[in-house]
């Protein structure tokens, strides 16, 4: 591992390359028999696990619950709504006969044409449609207001130009699916949910976002509004990191699902989407990873700390054992997560580059002078600054650590972000600064015409119309850098994953 890790591409050098090689040295997925797919390896998803446990936690505090819908959606539901449908059909995998049979002429197995379904079946690309339809059943009156589902699931989109957790054809996510009696009820909704998004970024992710709403062009198919946290990678790039759509009475319309309101008046329901993936994960491994591996913020490490001893013979080892248990138990009892890896088939200097190639935020090493000496080494993945401390409260220390570490990896995040983000008036300015990286704020007119002929010429997209100001004065009116039109405000452009 030692020699694999001097292996690993310098981001400096081939940026993109770097990132493949770490999600499989790192042990976290690696491709699959089925173009398009991915195997999530242990290492992998209990990062994975981590997330979705807080985040399904802090949807369950804002009232929601769980259901499943199923995995497959009659062709017809996706032309109900036109839009939406158009959005998808490019990527949808379609499920055409129900049986297999032995080849009569001794070839496998083959489909049988006998089997033809009569109506084709799509795989879920997104479950607004099959949602909707069974919420038809499920509300008459306002009194059936709101409905707070949530689906964690897999969906499957065709992708041909595929990246280990950015994009794959299969991938794993919760879709959020609400419906309300009110415009404003829905609306709240959608950008409550967003929040929920933003602060598990910010504070169990340590990736710092921007929270803001999608141009026309870019919002998602079906929907009036897609609200959106972009965060940006170390290359400069943007990554969508989690959207949340108001779809007005759209789907409801589409599937005529309408309540009798307080009035006694038959009204159409008003709906939300939410939802975020697996591209958490690629998220997370470009925002904060280094030469030398990943580097994962604690609150979201399967394992926080590591011990590893290194002792000469079996009585050193029986002596650090006893020594180290005691540590291991009160840190336990303290809510972090700890691994003694005495393990007797690794060397300790393969231990040391296997655990900071996978990011471990603190390891403590024990060895024989340490014993005698009542101290450990303890390193911090981060900074890998090293220190030899007392055993003797070294408990509440790593805690304390782990803390610092988690604010460390979000204002590193945060300063690189804030020193990528620059503010042009002219076209020319633009493309130039454009290739340097980072988010732009920027007039634009409000056209889709304008916006996709900034997208043609310089690979760039509107990323959002922020929220919040970044810059003084962009929240003020002022000239389109293309066409010299009005503009309201300045929007965040940038290239992106």
């Amino acid at each position: 591992m030692a020699v694999e890790l001097k292996d690993l591409t310098k981001r400096s050098e081939n940026y993109s390359q770097w990132y493949n090689e770490l999600v499989v040295k790192a042990d976290l997925a690696e491709q699959s028999a089925v173009r398009g797919c991915m195997v999530i390896k242990p290492y992998g998803y209990a990062i994975w696990e981590k997330m979705q446990r807080q985040l399904d936690d802090m949807f369950k505090e804002t009232g929601h619950v769980n259901a499943y819908f199923p995995l497959l959606i009659p062709k017809s539901f996706l032309s109900r709504e036109a839009e939406h449908v158009e959005g998808f059909a490019k990527e949808c995998a379609v499920v055409t006969h129900y049986r297999l049979k032995n080849d009569p002429n001794g070839g496998g197995v083959v489909v049988d044409p006998a089997a033809k379904l009569e109506e084709e079946l799509i795989i879920r690309p997104t479950s607004e449609t099959i949602i909707w339809n069974t919420y038809k059943n499920w509300i008459n009156s306002y009194r059936d207001l709101p409905i707070l589902c949530n689906q964690w699931a897999n969906v499957f989109r065709w992708e041909m130009r595929t990246r280990l957790f950015l994009r794959t054809a299969e991938f794993l996510w919760q879709e959020g699916h609400t419906a309300h009696a009110t415009r404003e009820e829905a609306e709240e909704e959608a950008v409550r949910m967003l929040n929920v998004y933003g602060e598990f970024a910010e504070k169990y992710m340590a990736v710092p976002v921007v929270k803001g709403v999608k141009s026309a062009n870019e919002r998602f198919a079906g929907a009036l509004n897609t609200y959106t946290i972009e965060a940006m990678m170390q290359d400069g790039k943007a990554l969508q990191s989690g959207t949340s759509h108001f779809l007005g009475q759209n789907f409801a319309k589409a599937f005529d699902v309408q309540f009798v309101n307080k009035e006694n008046k038959l009204e159409y329901v008003w709906a939300t989407s939410w939802g975020v993936s697996t591209r958490l994960m690629g998220a997370l491994i470009m925002t904060h990873s280094d030469d030398n591996g990943l580097v994962l913020p604690p609150h979201l490490a399967p394992i926080q700390v590591v011990i590893v001893p290194i002792y000469k013979n079996a009585e050193m080892l029986a002596k650090i054992d006893e020594k180290v248990a005691g540590i291991v138990a009160k840190l336990k009892s303290m809510g972090i997560s700890v691994k003694y890896d005495n393990a007797d088939n690794k060397r300790p200097g393969f231990k040391f580059a296997d655990y900071e190639v996978k990011g471990v935020p603190v390891r403590l090493v024990m060895g024989g002078r340490d014993l005698e000496n009542n101290t450990m080494e303890i390193m911090r993945r981060d900074t890998l600054e090293k220190e030899t401390r007392s055993c003797e409260g070294i408990e509440e220390y790593v805690k304390d650590l782990l803390e610092e570490i988690q604010a460390n990896v979000y204002k590193k995040a945060l300063d690189f972000r804030n020193s990528k983000i620059t503010s042009v008036d002219s076209y020319d300015e633009f493309k130039e600064k454009i290739e340097e990286g980072g988010f732009i704020l920027a007039h634009w007119d409000g056209t889709p015409e304008t916006e996709e002929k900034i997208k043609e010429e310089t690979k760039a997209t509107i990323r959002c119309i922020p929220f919040d100001s970044f810059v003084p004065g962009d929240k003020e009116p002022g000239k389109c850098m293309v066409t010299g039109k009005p503009s309201a405000c300045r929007v965040i452009f940038a290239r992106s994953y």
